[in-house]
């Protein structure tokens, strides 16, 4: 598990590969990622925005961007948590990700950026 925190809320991620969606003879690897979005600030804070870069092994770079997460923008109040799970295809059965969440602070509307780690995207058995 990848694990930061920024001013206060700590993102973790889990990784899983897809054998049963995947095909390697055409070049489709796919992925999922379980997120984990911890408030341990003392502000209640609103997920407005995510931002992603995702890397194969090709070198190819794709850039993501859009409102809240999987048509979501979660609120927490001190103390909760919010998981979802979501996914990635590559062309490659090696990559990695990582970006940002854009967060709002409802108490004062100040808006900061929450780092999400980078984290691998590998097939099992190119770990042999």
């Amino acid at each position: 598990m990848n694990t930061t925190t920024t001013q206060g809320v700590t993102v973790s991620v889990t990784t899983n590969y897809l054998p049963d969606y995947s095909s390697p003879s055409q070049e489709h690897y796919v992925f999922a990622y379980k997120i984990d979005i911890r408030n341990n600030s003392e502000y209640t804070v609103k997920l407005l925005r995510r931002h992603w870069h995702i890397y194969d092994a090709n070198g190819v770079v794709r850039e993501v961007e859009g409102d809240g997460v999987v048509g979501q923008q979660p609120v927490l109040e001190p103390g909760e948590a919010h998981q979802y799970v979501s996914g990635c295809n590559l062309k490659t059965g090696l990559g990695k990700m990582c970006g940002t969440y854009q967060m709002e602070r409802l108490a004062d509307g100040r808006e900061f950026t929450v780092d999400i780690p980078e984290f691998t995207l590998i097939v099992p058995f190119r770990l042999n």
